[in-house]
């Protein structure tokens, strides 16, 4: 039996997502007999795919981008409320959960003329505990916190979907991540963004600015063959479809998979760390441990000062720090103590918090892009901020700029290709030299 699944995953990185679901169809096969799995169409915000259950579980376990797995269980044209409840109390829930489990419900909508979608919520809710104790005489409670089942309802200006969560907690969270830093990058978004850097595995990859390394673990689960819901539970493990002897079977080749990386030698990987608090590291190190990674090398160092950690060019990536998050590294290499800043504090949906300085620290960034012009020719780096002005005062270049959401924080991920030379010795049209 197929279903239609709906992947949600950061602004940005739809079509690195589309190609990811292809490839974990050709794993799904390897271990799975059922219906086809078919990549559909990319929108904003997500991937359509179409599959039997198993390759809902096989979504969960292997992709790195998704932010959820959804499972489409209605969609119906709607005038009012009254619709949408229509609608929820018309499925089969009863199918899929019972009154046992805890519930939440979950509404969100680009421009529709409902006044309140927390009323929405209620109708929602109301038709599925409605549903329920009509048959089986019993409402399940609700847990906003750590429910056991997550309903979500999809409201356009004209239409209703209602998809069933097969995910649980979001898939960014991977398990291994306890120890992060003041403005923690999504583990999905930096999986998209080592996918829209062309890196490889073997090639070498460095992260000057690493904080609790995140880039950096994503890379080596990639290089290592781990998959990155391997040591955590799912939402469709509590559902009744749940089919334990695919799952085990699935998650007994990602488990071999993992044990064999686990005698990986972490030099051989060619990834590489660096910052300037030595704090960070440790929460780092904690967290390669935690993710079943071999000893990845990271030096304590100020960007400034970086050179490159491998004898070939390779691929840089940063998410850089600002203002405050300058500040929480401490000292400097070169013993220096920056003052304090001006900051805003940006919190979203899932509790991340984000520091945006007023004015960047001109001076840091103009010797970073130094260190990157003089010492990384030949490397393509890639830059991740929220600061559309970033070249700039980095005084390079940029050959590609690509829109990214961290959150609802918008950012750009801005492509430096580092050539030897200036630009003033470049033809006018040659945009991806350092300047």
């Amino acid at each position: 039996m197929s279903f239609d699944f709906f992947l949600p995953c950061p602004r940005g990185l739809e079509a690195p997502l589309a190609a990811e679901l292809a490839e974990i169809a050709e794993i799904a096969a390897q271990h799975l007999n059922g219906a086809p799995f078919t990549a559909g169409a990319q929108v904003p915000g997500g991937v359509h795919f179409r599959g039997g259950w198993a390759a809902g579980m096989a979504a969960n376990l292997h992709s790195r981008l998704a932010s959820r797995v959804l499972l489409k269980i209605a969609h119906r044209p709607y005038r009012n409320e009254q619709d949408i409840y229509a609608l929820a109390v018309e499925q089969r829930w009863e199918q899929w959960f019972s009154a046992h489990e805890t519930l939440r419900v979950d509404v969100t909508a680009i421009k529709s003329p409902l006044r309140s979608l927390e009323f929405t919520t209620l109708r929602v809710k109301d038709a599925i505990c409605d549903r329920l104790r009509e048959k089986s005489g019993a409402r399940p409670s609700i847990d906003t916190a750590m429910p056991d089942v997550r309903v979500f309802a999809f409201l356009t200006a004209t239409d209703c979907t209602l998809y069933l969560d097969t995910s649980g907690d979001p898939l960014f969270k991977r398990g291994w991540r306890l120890d992060k830093g003041a403005a923690p990058l999504r583990e999905n978004l930096a999986a998209g963004i080592l996918r829209l850097t062309g890196w490889q595995a073997g090639t070498p990859l460095y992260d000057p600015m690493c904080g609790s390394g995140t880039f950096l673990a994503e890379a080596a689960q990639v290089a290592l063959n781990i998959a990155p819901g391997v040591e955590r539970r799912f939402g469709f493990e509590k559902l009744k479809q749940f089919d334990s002897r695919t799952w085990q079977a699935l998650k007994g080749a990602a488990l071999e998979a993992k044990n064999t990386a686990r005698g990986s030698r972490g030099t051989d990987l060619q990834i590489f760390g660096s910052d300037i608090s030595g704090d960070m590291l440790e929460k780092a190190r904690a967290n390669f441990e935690r993710a079943g990674l071999p000893t990845i090398p990271l030096k304590q160092l100020d960007a400034r000062d970086m050179t490159p950690p491998a004898s070939g060019a390779g691929i840089l990536v940063a998410n850089p720090p600002y203002g405050e998050r300058i500040e929480v590294r401490g000292r400097n290499a070169r013993g220096e103590l920056r003052e304090g800043r001006g900051n805003r504090e940006h919190r979203d949906d899932d509790g991340f918090r984000r520091i945006q300085e007023e004015a960047p620290d001109s001076e840091f960034f103009q010797s970073l892009g130094n260190a990157l012009k003089q010492r990384f020719a030949g490397w393509n780096a890639f830059i991740l901020t929220s600061d559309r002005k970033l070249p700039g005062q980095l005084r390079l270049r940029e050959s590609t700029k690509t829109p990214l959401f961290n959150g609802a924080l918008e950012c750009r991920l801005f492509r430096f290709d580092l050539i030897a030379g200036s630009v003033r010795q470049r033809p006018q049209g040659d945009v991806s030299a350092a300047g």
